[in-house]
């Protein structure tokens, strides 16, 4: 009996033995398959996304300020007190139209001097031409008497010298006329220039002097005001070196001011400066757009959203660009760029290559490759989810209306 109970209790033993050793097998074959699987980052979740149809558009975005498209700086050509001022901010005015008038007497007084001067001179020319005719016949008269030896060669000659000195006054009191007249031409001019005449029709935007300021324009022309026509506005944005190559003229343009969200302008490009301005080590390239404004909503010096449209497309296949994968080599890009997508079928996860067409920061067009429901397989790092959506702007860079 003994021996049959130590018996038993040996092969309990054994077995116990046998089913640890299996449990410890099973335990390090698990950790083992899961050192040798691809670690998967912390910060990366793997998530699902479904091809669907939606509008998408491509765009390049910038900030602009509002200037009118065409102004003039009124200045003063000629200095002294501004006396008046005939227009206020606001006003509008017509080519032609008085709008200040400058001190014009002492340029009146210097007018009324070249005048007086000028009729002197007209005077002395008068009296100097009777003296050429006076002396001209006695140049004629000498000129017959000393063929018959009627008098002395020396009177002959003093009488030729009398005609030339008599001509020649004459001739210089005639270009001194003419240099007063210059003058007074001059001094006309100048007091023209006192009263100051609006040079298109435009609107008054801003004035610069007051009335009974003195105006020095000796060194620099001063300006008094501006004038400016509203009906256009021009948009100068400025755009980045890596975005402005993609620009051309005329292309679609629309914007959004800072007061004004709701509402969208539209416009096309007309010129895209070739200087830049370095801002910062960042090199900006100004680019202007003409946007119409009858109705005269925007005003100079406002901020502006600008959007600038490269393509446009509506209801077409799209996914989140967080579902492309690889670029693929591609020897034929008609299609557009390929890359590789993550197919989920009910046989597993399969890779395919698709082609994209119009592509934004968070969406790309597809255009082959796979169908509108197709689920795929993405990639969402955990610092994107908490990451704002561009700003109250939805997917495809439409601001909302």
């Amino acid at each position: 009996m003994l021996r049959t109970f130590l018996s038993k209790c040996q092969q309990n033993a054994r077995s116990r033995v046998l089913w640890i050793f299996l449990i410890l097998l099973i335990v390090a074959g698990a950790i083992g398959y899961g050192l040798l699987q691809p670690k998967q980052s912390k910060d990366e979740t793997k998530n699902e996304v479904v091809v669907t149809l939606g509008d998408i558009e491509e765009n390049v975005t910038a900030q602009g300020k509002l200037e009118p498209k065409e102004y003039v700086d009124v200045g003063a050509q000629v200095t002294g007190q501004l006396q008046k001022i005939y227009v206020e901010i606001g006003d509008n005015v017509t080519a032609g139209q008085l709008l200040a008038q400058i001190d014009p007497r002492i340029y009146a007084a210097r007018v009324l001097a070249d005048e007086a001067n000028i009729k002197n001179l007209q005077a002395q020319l008068i009296g100097q031409q009777a003296q050429v005719v006076f002396s001209q016949q006695q140049y004629d008269r000498n000129r017959e008497l000393l063929k018959s030896k009627g008098v002395s060669q020396q009177d002959y000659q003093n009488s030729e010298f009398n005609l030339k000195k008599a001509v020649a006054t004459a001739v210089s009191i005639q270009a001194q006329i003419e240099q007063v007249q210059s003058t007074l031409t001059g001094d006309r001019t100048n007091l023209g220039y006192t009263k100051i005449y609006a040079s298109m029709d435009s609107t008054m935007v801003d004035q610069k002097a007051r009335e009974g300021q003195t105006l020095n324009a000796n060194q620099s022309t001063p300006t008094i005001l501006q004038l400016a026509k509203l009906d256009t506005m021009t948009v100068r944005a400025q755009v980045a070196e890596a975005d402005v190559m993609r620009l051309k003229p005329d292309l679609p343009v629309y914007f959004s001011t800072l007061g004004y969200s709701e509402r969208r302008w539209q416009g096309k490009v007309r010129q895209i400066l070739p200087t830049p301005e370095v801002i910062n080590n960042v090199v900006l390239y100004d680019v202007l757009v003409d946007v119409d404004n009858q109705d005269r909503q925007l005003m100079t010096g406002m901020s502006t959203q600008m959007f600038f449209v490269l393509g446009k497309a509506e209801q077409v296949p799209q996914i989140p660009v967080a579902a492309l994968g690889a670029r693929v080599r591609n020897e034929d890009n008609q299609n557009g760029a390929a890359f590789r997508v993550k197919e989920i079928t009910e046989q597993g996860v399969q890779e395919k290559t698709v082609h994209i067409g119009l592509r934004t920061r968070r969406f790309a067009e597809i255009r082959d490759g796979v169908s509108v429901g197709a689920k795929l397989q993405t990639i969402v790092k955990a610092g994107d989810k908490d990451k704002k959506k561009d700003k109250g702007y939805p997917a495809a860079g439409v601001p909302r209306l």
